[in-house]
């Protein structure tokens, strides 16, 4: 930044104009366009103090995360990560089209790659651009704003996007909200070259750095915080589940007077008030574990370094590294995990909900599931479970995705990450109320819904009957009829995993099973024949419903499928 406060490529009376309009709103759009993990979102956040809304741009398809400033409304275009993303680009150009304003945001320290294709693709646009990460420069650097305004034409600023100056976001406040007509416009002819100088020195990574460039210790990294977060978050649960089933048991037996209509929707065993204690203490408290653990790895960077480690293992199965944090992110619950897609592009937005439908077992799924194995006496057979559950759901995705996605070439645009950073708590806290302000707004509202949907069909006597009819098809896969009620619940709701399948009053199995393959495969049919109601409605909301009865289709195929293979290979090995 120029330190006599200034705007750069802007002088003279122009600047001094620009002061009156500091602090005015003035309507529009900022389009802040850029490739991943170049600090969009956090500058924005910087620059607002908000947090992010999801919003359609201007009435397209095209669903971007955006910042109310005053009368500015800043969009936070999705990042290109891989080279299959070129339907994203183009849709992101489209969005340039539409903008009034353009911030072009690329890294300080990679600003020579990244600054000609955006210049190219807002050639003509009224803007400025923003070179984050200026802590990546030693005070020596040579990297000189002004200069590269003067080349340019256009405001251009040097900033610390974690750490942004009062200053200097006043000042790219002040010019993104001046009327266009008095901006300054990116040459239509962008400098063929650029000459940008970059840092002097390179920063160690420590330690960490080193361990998480193998791909088993990134690995490790997602998913063993995240196993323990499931284990005492549901401890928490039961301890408190007690006491307060013991404070709604007045009003639920006030409701079991109701007509029986009423009494079936708020009470019985589905009901919204019976199934209460299910939202709040099972899925908030994984929903908080994970969103914390997700957002400390996202301010550091350890996302981005595990996602390009990881990336290569994971393409030849249609998805990336990014992907299978959204996974991750799905074993707490599949809602956010699948809004949370909305930052992926229309080319693998769909195989990652794919990924979470099929093989996150959230925490309403995994723990049911293991307390039926440790009913049958099989509590080592859990381990398993999730053996078999990754690595069917690997065949599902290999199968599923596009070729596109799947192709050797298809490799990230950049292909390094950065040095790793101590965690910025303004940023984290950021996120996490980010995904509680998802849950709240987006995901309870589905989860009353469905409580309603599924106590009326309770109260319909369809779901009895679907059992009874399913009853004879399950000796197919070398499991008695009475697993029907299992699969059938565990299809509306998967906590019904444990609810078709436990004895209530004596701790055993209602089932009775012959082998231990018996009680795999009736587990792993109940958990993955279908997402579960909820996530349904979140899928076919964030997509479409065709998108959402194909992806069910064809993974009710793939499901019985696993699930001969899993019966009848454990009956001949039995």
């Amino acid at each position: 930044m120029i330190s006599d406060g200034s705007v750069p490529g802007i002088g003279g009376k122009e600047a001094e104009g620009l002061d009156s309009w500091h602090g005015l709103s003035s309507s529009g759009d900022c389009v802040a366009f850029g490739l991943e993990s170049v600090g969009k979102t956090q500058l924005l956040s910087s620059l607002t103090g908000k947090i992010p809304l999801p919003e359609n741009f201007r009435g397209s398809t095209i669903s971007c995360e955006t910042f109310r400033d005053r009368g500015l409304r800043w969009v936070d275009t999705p990042g290109i990560v891989r080279d299959s993303d070129t339907l994203a680009s183009h849709e992101a150009i489209e969005m340039l089209k539409e903008a009034d304003r353009v911030m072009l945001v690329a890294r300080s320290d990679r600003a020579n790659e990244e600054l000609p294709p955006l210049l190219s693709a807002s050639a003509g646009k009224p803007g400025m651009v923003v070179l984050t990460f200026a802590d990546r420069f030693p005070a020596e650097g040579k990297l000189d704003p002004n200069e590269l305004a003067e080349t340019l034409g256009v405001p251009v600023f040097l900033v610390d996007a974690r750490r942004l100056k009062e200053e200097e976001a006043g000042t790219i406040r002040a010019i993104a909200g001046a009327p266009v007509e008095k901006l300054e416009r990116f040459p239509e002819t962008p400098p063929s070259e650029l000459t940008l100088s970059t840092p002097t020195e390179e920063r160690c990574d420590g330690w960490l750095g080193k361990l998480v460039s193998f791909p088993l210790v990134s690995l490790l990294l997602l998913f063993l915080p995240a196993s323990i977060s499931i284990i005492y978050a549901n401890r928490f649960a039961d301890w408190l589940y007690d006491p307060l089933g013991g404070l709604l048991e007045p009003m639920l037996t006030a409701i079991g007077n109701w007509p029986s209509l009423l009494s079936a929707l708020f009470g019985g065993d589905y009901g919204l008030l019976a199934m209460f204690p299910f939202l709040i203490l099972y899925a908030l408290p994984t929903i908080i574990a994970f969103s914390a653990i997700l957002a400390i790895y996202k301010s550091t960077g350890l996302i981005e370094r595990m996602s390009i480690v990881l990336h290569p293992y994971l393409r030849p199965f249609g998805i990336g590294g990014r992907d299978l944090v959204r996974v991750v992110m799905g074993f707490g619950c599949n809602v956010p995990a699948v809004i949370s897609t909305r930052s992926c592009h229309n080319c693998s937005r769909g195989a990652c909900i794919s990924a979470i439908s099929f093989g996150s077992a959230c925490s309403y799924q995994l723990p049911a599931t293991l307390a039926v194995f440790s009913a049958a006496g099989l509590i080592g057979m859990g381990f398993v479970y999730l053996v078999v559950l990754a690595v069917t759901t690997l065949i599902y995705l290999r199968f599923t995705t596009p070729r596109v996605l799947r192709l050797a070439t298809n490799s990230l645009v950049r292909p390094t990450s950065d040095p790793l950073s101590p965690p910025s708590w303004c940023s984290v806290g950021r996120d996490m109320l980010g995904n509680l302000k998802q849950f709240v707004l987006m995901a309870f509202p589905v989860f009353v819904v469905i409580c309603f949907v599924a106590s009326s069909l309770a109260w319909l006597g369809v779901l009895s009957t679907l059992s009874t009819i399913l009853a004879p098809v399950l000796g197919v896969f070398k499991l008695p009829g009475d697993t029907a009620t299992s699969v059938v619940l565990g299809s509306v709701r998967k906590d019904g995993i444990a609810i078709g399948l436990l004895d209530g009053t004596g701790g055993g199995l209602k089932v009775a099973f012959e082998s231990p393959a018996q009680v795999l495969t009736a587990v792993y049919l109940a958990g993955v024949l279908l997402p579960c109601l909820v996530t349904l409605f979140t899928i076919a909301r964030e997509m479409s419903w065709k998108f959402a009865g194909k992806l069910c289709a064809r993974q009710m195929v793939w499901a019985c499928g696993f699930g001969l293979v899993i019966g009848w290979g454990g009956a001949l090995f039995a």
